[in-house]
């Protein structure tokens, strides 16, 4: 289940100040639990999360943070969240970030994703307190090509779909500003590290996203009906949410020690033999249900999506020393875990707590 030994993350977080956006999402809410575990005050700037039932609600991500409900499209709301909290870390992880969703609203999905960005990018331009951004993407920011080999950073951007493009548009943005407002060469005049994050299919409980492979799983097996599930022979690099969410938390950390060789653009994904079909996760997630769930070929398989999609981590195990800690059959055993504890009315505070416990056993169990 275990590979690679890692520290734990070296800083201290007790009383760092961070701001969150995205912070009512799905990985957004992950990760504005850890933070407050960690000791870490958090304001989180987002907008009202999703219809119920949601992770922010269901796990009563806002009793650790301050809640401040915004558009990050809205520049007067978000200067004012930012620079009234006057954090030291952004991270930056709101974001319309559905395919399919894109093909229906394209428009909102680039104003979210292109112009939310810049915003955010803006805000912190005007907020002097700030030492440490990360702004996270996707792996689809890549022009893919359907290679069987993972793309890395250097690769050419692109994008088939408006989400896709949106978020190459994002890195381009991010980059820019970068380059003209936080040049690495002059860090330590103007004291701001910005870096990029590009993570794969994040899996986990508290997922309720529409058109989602896990989320319509879990769905399925919870209503006793058959999914129906689209290109089960297409490829992706799946991992349990906490695992990029602890690669943004150590680029963060790095960020922070003003080295200027950690503003740059970082991939975080799985071992390569944890890049499954759709139909492998599906097999497995009815295994780990049981209860008679079951899968079925959908004949309609709907928009373009990309068939193979693979990244390479080398950069970030090479120089943050992050690698994955969790296999993904035990990732999806984790998420099933988590839906089934929700199914049955459990505290899922306490549980999506105690999954981030047990990840933080798993770093120190093969760190020191």
């Amino acid at each position: 289940m275990l590979r690679n030994m890692i520290d734990m993350p070296a800083l201290n977080w007790h009383g760092k100040r961070v701001f969150l956006t995205g912070h009512t999402g799905f990985k957004g809410g992950w990760l504005a639990l850890w933070l407050a575990r960690l000791g870490a005050e958090v304001r989180g700037y987002s907008l009202d999360p999703a219809p119920e039932p949601n992770l922010f609600n269901v796990a009563r991500v806002g009793e650790g943070l301050d809640d401040v409900r915004g558009d990050i499209r809205d520049a007067a709301a978000l200067d004012a969240a930012m620079q009234t909290f006057a954090p030291e870390v952004v991270f930056h992880l709101a974001a319309q970030p559905l395919v399919r969703l894109s093909y229906d609203d394209p428009i909102g999905t680039y104003e979210t994703n292109v112009i939310g960005t810049a915003r955010v990018l803006d805000a912190v331009r005007r907020t002097p307190s700030v030492r440490a951004v990360v702004s996270i993407t996707t792996d689809k920011c890549y022009e893919n090509k359907e290679w069987i080999w993972g793309y890395r950073e250097s690769d050419p951007l692109g994008g088939y779909d408006p989400y896709s493009s949106s978020k190459a548009c994002a890195e381009i943005v991010s980059a820019a500003y970068r380059q003209s407002y936080f040049p690495v060469a002059k860090l330590a005049e103007h004291g701001v590290a910005l870096a990029t994050a590009r993570a794969g299919n994040v899996i986990g409980g508290g997922d309720w996203s529409a058109d989602r492979l896990i989320p319509d799983l879990v769905r399925g097996f919870v209503a006793g009906a058959a999914v129906r599930i689209r290109r089960p022979e297409a490829i992706r690099p799946w991992q349990h949410v906490l695992e990029p969410l602890h690669g943004y938390i150590r680029l963060a950390e790095q960020l922070l020690t003003h080295d200027p060789r950690y503003a740059t653009a970082y991939n975080f994904g799985p071992s390569e033999d944890d890049a499954r079909p759709v139909a492998w996760i599906a097999e497995k997630m009815t295994r780990f249900w049981g209860d008679g769930a079951k899968w079925v070929l959908d004949p309609e398989p709907g928009v373009h999506e990309a068939g193979t999609l693979k990244l390479d981590t080398s950069r970030a195990r090479g120089d943050l020393g992050w690698t994955p800690q969790m296999r993904l059959e035990t990732a999806l055993e984790w998420t099933v875990q988590w839906a089934r504890a929700w199914q049955f009315g459990a505290d899922m505070h306490a549980i999506t707590l105690g999954q981030i416990e047990a990840y933080e056993s798993l770093l120190q169990a093969v760190g020191k």
